[in-house]
């Protein structure tokens, strides 16, 4: 009997199977990374299940390779434990940020070796892989081969000075690494030199017509986005070529053929196979998913750079193995997430990461809300302190916030917290409130139209515009005054405006789960599906609803500085340092002043008192000194606001 906690596919339904990138275990990701990716993913898969259909989002680190091994070398961990430790930081970032995978996996499992070598043995008996003698980077300093992102150096097309061995990020091009100027081993900056090693390669160049004739098909019925279309026909137009599948190394999927002993699968040939391997440790029933492409639309996120692995070599070697593949269908790639007009940086504390947005005490909500109103979809968007501020200051807390605290308070201040008896047709002078229902229903088809086109940053604006609707329903008309002398328009507003609210919690609950889960508690209701067309009963006259809560508070504009310096960098945080530094030296110099004041006023009393032994003046000279010592002990004034 079939397990009912696992998600399966249902015949005659629209079965969507999400994956975003994996990311690579030895790094946190940054806020970027999260976007990029796993954020978008989970956003389309949230929404898809509230549309009631069967969804499978999975996900999970991509482990083996020559980073891992070298990182785990400079760490004095085997492998295995390096990748133990940051599957769980990632998981962590990601539990964090609300990120509701159906199952985070690994690479590093046994389905993952099965799943691998069956598609290479088939690759291999089709043909379509073949054995070369080639040279390769080889570091002397530390007596091994080198993959071709861990040599740096010039790229000879545009210069940029940091290029890697097998591509530039700069310019795009891919690259081999001995083309690279002043080329030298990311690990420990030698030189590397040239030696020959025996390899086998994965003929895409005999592959290519059925990838062409595939590509031209789902990129027109997936609409993949403009970025996808043009890597990938980039690639296809240059012409394929073979491509290594194989490394020099230890870690990673054993090669099944006699003589490959000392090597392994080449990290960008593996890795993608990760999606039906994480899938197969989720369920048994894996194929379900995987090998059933008329009733499964497979939907892939990531970042512009992971796209040829997803959209040439990924499905030409399903393509090789003969076999029936469901292969992608709706591609969603973003471009680069900057942080302040720079690049993030781990190594220089740059910008804001996983494991360090928390740091901050600002809510997921708000995060997950600024990140995806500025998703780069179509060029290169920048994280700025200022306008996150603004974002949760001007909208989140102005627009949607307001609209709901203000009317749930109403509702149990003046209604005793019950739904009055109302009427959706009601009208009366200028309040036509059928035609607030069309203009609801105008953007929420607008924003159904968005997300069944993963066009995640148009959704957003459309669910915050419903919610602005909602203040222009209240604005001026929930008040005393309105309930005593119009109580039927009035209850008329608070049942429309319930309703709305409860369509919002479901409507924001793809983008802020938590903070719909409070919508809907203040309601006292479950979440409900998001519908083509809203009717407001869903709520009705009656019913009682839950208690006030807070959905967001303000950030305090001050905080903009303080965050940049911290998360600026190196440079930034010494600044703040000699800031502080300075300030101390200020706060003791003037310590040093006010001492030596009242030493001055003391030392005239005690003269004053010599020259005239009066009582009643003595006590007149003591009242200046108390005086200053009582200023002196005083908390400082508090901060302006």
């Amino acid at each position: 009997m079939a397990d009912p906690k696992i998600i399966l596919p249902e015949k005659g339904k629209n079965n969507i199977l999400i994956t975003s990138a994996l990311p690579y275990v030895n790094n946190v990701p940054h806020l970027g990374n999260v976007v990029g990716s796993v954020l978008s993913a989970d956003v389309f898969s949230r929404f898809s299940k509230l549309r009631d259909r069967p969804t499978l989002f999975i996900c999970g680190t991509d482990e083996y390779g020559t980073a891992t091994e070298t990182k785990a070398l400079e760490t004095g961990q085997t492998p295995q434990e390096l990748c133990d430790e940051f599957h769980k930081k990632h998981k962590d970032v990601y539990d964090w940020f609300e990120i509701a995978f159906d199952y985070f996996g690994r690479t590093t499992t046994e389905q993952q070796t099965v799943i691998a070598q069956d598609i290479f043995l088939k690759l291999h008996k089709n043909g379509f892989l073949e054995e070369r003698t080639t040279t390769q980077p080889y570091c002397e300093s530390h007596s091994s081969f080198l993959a071709d992102r861990f040599v740096e150096g010039t790229c000879p097309k545009c210069q940029y000075n940091d290029a890697r061995g097998d591509q530039c990020d700069k310019c795009g091009s891919l690259l081999d690494p001995f083309e690279l100027i002043n080329p030298h081993c990311k690990i420990d900056g030698a030189t590397p030199v040239p030696r020959a090693t025996t390899h086998i390669f994965l003929r895409l160049d005999k592959v290519q017509s059925d990838i062409e004739k595939w590509f031209d098909k789902s990129s027109k019925d997936g609409a993949w986005p403009q970025n996808g279309v043009s890597i990938t026909r980039s690639w296809l137009n240059k012409g394929l070529e073979g491509r290594s599948i194989t490394r020099d190394l230890n870690w990673g999927t054993p090669i099944p053929l006699p003589g490959y002993e000392n090597k392994v699968l080449y990290v960008w040939f593996d890795a993608c196979i990760g999606y039906p391997s994480i899938t197969a440790n989720y369920t048994k029933d894996w194929e379900l998913w995987w090998r059933d492409p008329e009733n499964v639309k497979l939907y892939q996120f990531m970042g512009k750079d992971n796209v040829p692995f997803h959209t040439v070599i990924f499905p030409g070697s399903q393509i090789g193995t003969g076999d029936k593949w469901t292969m992608l269908n709706h591609l969603s790639t973003t471009e680069y997430l900057n942080y302040e007009n720079g690049k993030f940086s781990k190594s220089r504390g740059v910008g804001v990461f996983g494991d360090t947005a928390r740091d901050t005490g600002i809510p997921p909500s708000v995060w997950r809300y600024y990140l995806l109103a500025n998703r780069p979809e179509s060029g290169d968007t920048q994280f700025e302190w200022k306008s996150f501020i603004a974002a949760n200051n001007s909208e989140l807390l102005a627009n949607l916030g307001n609209f709901v605290n203000r009317l749930i308070k109403f509702v149990n201040a003046k209604l005793d917290g019950v739904i009055p008896q109302f009427s959706s047709s009601h009208t009366e002078g200028s309040y036509d409130f059928p035609r607030f229902i069309e203009e609801v229903n105008t953007l929420l088809a607008d924003y159904v139209a968005d997300m069944e086109a993963v066009r995640l940053r148009a959704g957003l604006e459309k669910l915050m515009r419903i919610s602005a609707q909602g203040n222009l329903i209240l604005a001026g008309r929930l008040d005393n005054t309105n309930l005593k002398e119009s109580p039927e328009r009035t209850h008329t507003i608070v049942g429309m405006a319930l309703n709305l609210a409860y369509l919002l919690a479901s409507l924001s609950s793809p983008f802020m789960p938590s903070t719909a889960v409070s919508i809907a508690r203040q309601l006292d209701a479950p979440l409900i599906s998001i519908p083509d067309k809203w009717k407001p009963d869903a709520l009705s006259s009656g019913h009682k609803i839950g208690k006030a809560e807070y959905l967001f508070t303000k950030i305090d504009d001050k905080k903009e500085e303080e965050f940049r310096l911290k998360y600026g960098g190196t440079q930034a945080s010494r600044l703040a340092e000699e800031e502080a530094k300075a300030k101390k030296a200020a706060d003791k110099l003037r310590d040093k002043e006010r001492k030596k004041a009242r030493k001055e006023v003391a030392n005239a009393a005690k003269a004053g008192a010599n020259a005239e032994a009066k009582p009643d003046d003595a006590e007149k000279v003591e009242l200046p000194l108390r005086g200053a010592v009582a200023e002196e002990q005083a908390p400082p004034p508090a901060a302006a606001p």
